[in-house]
């Protein structure tokens, strides 16, 4: 996600460092910098311009010229920037309605809508704790309502049953009439789309929209798609009223162009992001911290929200009774550890909102493939060798490797990591923190 326009803009950062004060001049070079990064990165040319302007502005102020740190500087000022641009703070769902209150997914095909709706849906009866009730109105592509079926089952979510003989609109009525006498907090019609904006399509989805009275109208747009998603998104904006925006597939897009013109030119906010395919892949866009990410200083905010919601609290207590006795950490400990990881979207995810030095540390052979093949090595143990790694003799060690599609020595790797780990958590039960803190370095060479 914005690997490239990071990549420049700390080139920028690092070329300012190296002088020992800004000036108009070497301003004048970084903002030409920048103006590139952002052409590059797909950025429509109207925001470029508005957001160098801006940035220029401001940075040719007293509080820049002449500042002893010229990096931090400059950087602050096109944090402060970005982080308007792409709408300064997180713009929640409106659900204080008289329930229930709708939510009409638009959107052309491919976008990941129906998925979308899944997520969507999942994060309101998880987090927001809604009864939450999904239906299809996409009569046209094939298997389409089937699919937003098997998603809701999968989910425990109810799905409203509707056919392709149907209209889209009495559809719509139906299960808006079925989630009011069932007392559903939340609806979510899914509707259809199309491979371009036309016509038929876009009098279908008002005319729905008039029926169904939605509090919010969410357009589903592909990251991917830079520049046309924009334009898109504001094909349909003239028609519909819409009140945000959600971007898919930002794990894929290296560019991040849509997410940073989107907003300026539609003047709809971006409300969540799809990062991952997973079922709980979807985020709530926070501008401020998008903008970190971009400048490289990382997310450690939304980094802690996954943590919040992908670690079982049960299990955690359970860790942390054994970390205060100093004794029990086995390797079903270790294990659950790294399923924690993978259930967060793995290596990837997780130092993509690392600070851009922490994550630089973080050995390379330390990925989601490092992940798998622990986990499938502690699968190849039985129970009595994960409660007591002790007894892991030669032998042993060989079945195991065998069982698990790797070597004896990365058998022995993943031992001494636990070693590591369990002796660190010892220390910590002794109220050692520096101690600890010292354990740690040396589990990640070169920190």
């Amino acid at each position: 996600m914005f690997e490239n326009l990071s990549s420049r803009l700390s080139g920028v950062v690092k070329t300012l460092s190296g002088n020992s004060r800004l000036t108009e001049s070497n301003i004048k070079d970084a903002l030409r910098e920048i103006r590139i990064a952002m052409l590059e990165a797909d950025v429509a040319l109207p925001v470029v311009k508005q957001f160098i302007e801006e940035v220029r502005e401001e940075a040719l102020g007293e509080k820049v010229i002449g500042s002893l740190t010229p990096g931090q500087a400059l950087i602050d000022v096109v944090n402060q920037k970005l982080t308007k641009l792409m709408g300064e703070f997180n713009d929640q769902l409106a659900l204080n309605a008289v329930p229930p209150a709708v939510i009409l997914m638009a959107g052309l095909q491919g976008a990941g809508k129906t998925t979308t709706v899944g997520k969507l849906a999942k994060r309101l009866k998880e987090v927001e704790k809604k009864k939450v009730l999904v239906v299809s109105s996409d009569v046209y592509r094939p298997a389409a309502i089937e699919q937003l079926k098997t998603l809701a089952k999968s989910l425990a979510i109810e799905c409203f049953p509707s056919t392709p003989d149907q209209k889209p609109k009495q559809i719509a009525l139906d299960a808006l009439d079925y989630a009011r006498k069932h007392y559903f907090d939340v609806l979510i019609v899914d509707t259809a789309g199309r491979l371009t904006v036309d016509e038929f399509m876009m009098n279908e989805i008002k005319e729905l929209h008039q029926a169904v009275n939605p509090v919010e109208t969410l357009f589903v747009v592909d990251a991917m798609l830079g520049q046309d998603a924009v334009n898109t998104a504001k094909a349909f904006n003239e028609t519909l009223p819409l009140t945000g925006v959600i971007l898919t597939k930002m794990d894929g897009d290296s560019r991040g162009g849509a997410a940073l013109s989107i907003r300026h030119v539609t003047g709809k906010p971006i409300k969540f992001i799809g990062v991952s395919e997973k079922v709980n892949g979807l985020e709530p866009f926070y501008p401020d911290r998008m903008a970190s990410r971009i400048l490289g200083m990382g997310d450690i905010l939304s980094l802690i929200d996954e943590v919040k919601g992908n670690v079982d609290e049960a299990e955690a207590k359970k860790l942390m009774e054994k970390v205060k006795k100093g004794k029990g950490f086995n390797l079903n400990d270790f294990k659950m550890q790294f399923e924690q990881m993978n259930n967060m979207g793995g290596m990837t995810k997780i130092l993509d909102k690392l600070p851009g030095q922490l994550a630089e540390k973080a050995p390379s052979v330390i990925n989601d493939k490092f992940i798998k093949k622990n986990i499938a090595i502690i699968d190849s143990m039985t129970e009595k060798e994960r409660q007591k790694p002790e007894i892991l003799k030669a032998s042993r060690k060989r079945r195991i490797a065998l069982g698990s599609g790797t070597t004896v020595q990365e058998v022995n790797q993943l031992l001494k990591q636990y070693e590591q780990v369990s002796t660190m958590m010892k220390k910590f039960s002794g109220g050692g923190m520096m101690k600890m803190m010292k354990g740690l370095k040396g589990l990640m060479p070169g920190m």
